[in-house]
């Protein structure tokens, strides 16, 4: 496919939004956790497991109101096996081969940030008591470290929020939530680059998302305002021909040039156009909590460009989900989707189907019908 060809699918709507489904996740899921890879739909159990995507899989199973028993036993397997990666400091080993082998220490990488968001999410949300109460007693021994790295606070800060959320006394969950927000740092003045950054890597949503959500759960107005311009700042970076295009691996530059799967120059190399799913879920995540925050109906559009991404309205118009497996592929490139389906793409679609669903139950009740 030329790099300056965008394939225009049919009119997305709303209710084409499917419901999320989980036999992807299990059949990427064993006794001992979630694996990392696979190739087309078949795991790749060479690749072992990671916290980060076990995490995840806690995270988006604790979201789950309807949750089966057997999505619930997953969740406890998934919960286990990050207290087993917990270290006696609080930090977190991120790999295990398939034979339930560690291949490093603990330490507060990224994986301790997502590690402490699936735990915080769960002891909010968990469907069992004693889910809750695990994952809290985890949560209390991660909570008192600190990361030097802002993405990893930024994560762990999730889940200090969700934490605030279901008991707003909690000193410790509010001390991480405004330590991370302090790290993040402030949007500046520049309106042609807003971002407190120089340069947008990965999970630039998440960044704003805990400077809104320290704005309204540590009572700071200024903060609100700040994570609000920085959230609405980056959607419209991110919005293309009036679609989602989210920011690619290679990364965005104050001063460059922002390439895009759709741009018409020929001599872009490819790697540099691909776009992950897990951006789109986490812009999702960050619009939902705008607009719960605020009551702001137009964080509905943005979010709803997020959920329109896995559909096909994107720069290739590709429909990221497996209709057969209920996966979804592992990149969006110039040449269409990466067939892969691993347990990072398929919750980020889990994840924003979840979004889909409660924006769809809300636009049900408005007068004007909703989105179309």
């Amino acid at each position: 496919m030329s790099a300056g060809l965008r394939l225009l699918p049919p009119p997305v709507r709303l209710t084409d939004a499917p419901e999320p489904r989980w036999d992807h996740v299990f059949r990427l899921s064993d006794d001992t956790g979630l694996l990392e890879h696979a190739r087309n739909a078949i795991v790749r159990r060479e690749h072992g497991y990671c916290v980060d995507d076990v995490a995840r899989g806690l995270l988006v199973a604790a979201r789950e109101p309807r949750a089966s028993p057997e999505l619930i036993r997953h969740a406890e397997r998934y919960l286990a096996f990050l207290t087993h990666a917990q270290g006696a400091a609080g930090g977190f080993r991120n790999r295990m081969s398939y034979d339930r082998r560690w291949q490093d220490e603990p330490s507060l990488g990224d994986w301790w940030g997502r590690g402490l968001w699936g735990l915080g999410t769960a002891a909010a949300r968990g469907q069992t008591p004693w889910l809750r109460r695990e994952a809290m007693t985890a949560f209390r021994h991660g909570v008192r470290s600190r990361s030097p790295w802002p993405r990893a606070m930024a994560f762990a800060a999730l889940g200090a929020a969700e934490v605030l959320r279901a008991d707003p006394r909690d000193r410790e969950a509010a001390q991480l939530l405004g330590d991370a927000a302090t790290v993040i740092g402030v949007p500046g003045s520049d309106p042609g680059w807003v971002w407190p950054e120089r340069e947008l890597t990965y999970a630039n949503p998440a960044l704003a998302e805990v400077i809104i959500a320290a704005g309204d759960l540590l009572g700071d107005e200024g903060l609100l305002t700040d994570g609000l311009r920085m959230l609405a700042w980056l959607c419209a970076a991110q919005e293309h021909n009036g679609h989602l295009s989210t920011v690619p691996v290679c990364g965005w530059r104050l001063g460059a040039r922002r390439n895009r799967i759709g741009d018409a120059d020929p001599a872009l190399a490819p790697d540099l156009l691909d776009q992950q799913p897990v951006e789109a879920a986490a812009t999702a995540d960050a619009c939902a909590t705008a607009a719960a925050v605020t009551g702001d109906e137009r964080w509905d559009a943005p979010l709803f460009q997020s959920i329109a991404w896995f559909l096909g309205d994107n720069d290739t118009g590709t429909v990221m989900r497996d209709n057969e497996t209920y996966g979804c592929y592992d990149g969006l490139t110039v040449d269409g989707p990466n067939l892969n389906q691993g347990a990072e793409s398929t919750l980020a679609l889990v994840s924003t189907l979840q979004h889909a669903r409660r924006l769809a139950n809300r636009s049900a009740t408005r007068p004007s019908g909703g989105l179309a």
